[in-house]
């Protein structure tokens, strides 16, 4: 009953997204492909009708080059018209990594962003397949060719050189936001230690420009671009009726929930991986 109640409530609340003068491109949930975001944003550059975008991020973040092919795509829209972020819930890591691209961040006082840092995982089911007589043979052509394996512990020469890799990528995150904030790199290391902040202490440190929702946020771009009184918005990358809309974005939290309850039970597949 209260998810039919909550359905419809959401139907009524939201009107049809109108076609003008910014656009507005979404991105949600853990970065797991670049692929959907690429798309919206190349189709917001190449409209000449946009005069600026307004990129909402609500996302803790996710895989490591994904997130830098967003961020790239993200300068290339702004090198040709304004793009301004809107920081929802949480913009963090790799979700913090794409706003950097843009001319002005906007973040509400509670948001959850900064963790500015890099993260490796590794599942060791050694023990596991011992137990369940499960044996497991590799071959390889070189030392490093099987690092992070999942029958076994790493070996100290392997952390080390996972280390290193982490490192360089952690690196190039510093020196993204450095470049893009102007934060000395001398003084980047005491904020981009992989904590979070909120927005409000973001502002502070000169990670986010501006406190605000999306409402503030759609009407300061507005403004910088000349656009008096309420501003037409194109959504891009959803051309379904409102109304169905609405619909699945209820049933995509449902699974969203179900499916993030599973993965904080068991992430990887015995593999190394890196996630900003």
């Amino acid at each position: 009953m209260a998810f039919a109640f909550g359905m419809c409530a959401s139907l009524f609340k939201r009107g049809p997204i109108l076609g003008g003068e910014i656009g507005l491109v979404r991105i949600g949930g853990t970065i797991i492909t670049s692929d959907k975001a690429l798309r919206e944003l190349e189709e917001a550059r190449k409209d000449s009708g946009i005069k600026g975008l307004l990129l909402r991020i609500d996302s803790p973040g996710g895989a490591v080059s994904a997130s830098q092919e967003i961020y790239e795509e993200v300068k290339r829209v702004n090198a040709v018209k304004p793009v301004f972020v809107s920081m929802g819930d949480v913009a963090a890591s790799g979700g913090y990594y794409i706003a950097c691209g843009a001319k002005k961040i906007f973040a509400n006082p509670g948001t959850i962003t900064g963790s500015i840092g890099v993260r490796m995982e590794h599942v060791n089911l050694k023990d596991l397949l011992t137990w369940a007589k499960v044996g497991h043979e590799t071959l390889k052509s070189g030392e490093m060719k099987d690092v992070g394996a999942f029958d076994r512990s790493l070996t100290e020469k392997e952390r080390e050189f996972l280390e290193g890799i982490l490192g360089e990528m952690h690196a190039q995150f510093k020196a993204v936001v450095s470049g893009a904030r102007g934060i000395p790199a001398d003084k980047i290391d005491a904020i981009a230690d992989g904590r979070i902040y909120t927005g409000a202490k973001a502002l502070e440190l000169g990670l986010v420009d501006e406190i605000g929702g999306e409402p503030v946020a759609l009407k300061e771009l507005a403004g910088s671009l000349g656009i008096k009184g309420e501003p037409d918005v194109k959504e891009f990358g959803d051309d379904r009726p409102w109304w169905m809309k609405a619909m699945a974005e209820e049933v995509a939290l449902a699974v969203k929930q179900a499916v993030n309850s599973v993965l904080s039970e068991y992430r990887g597949s015995g593999n190394v991986r890196t996630y900003y």
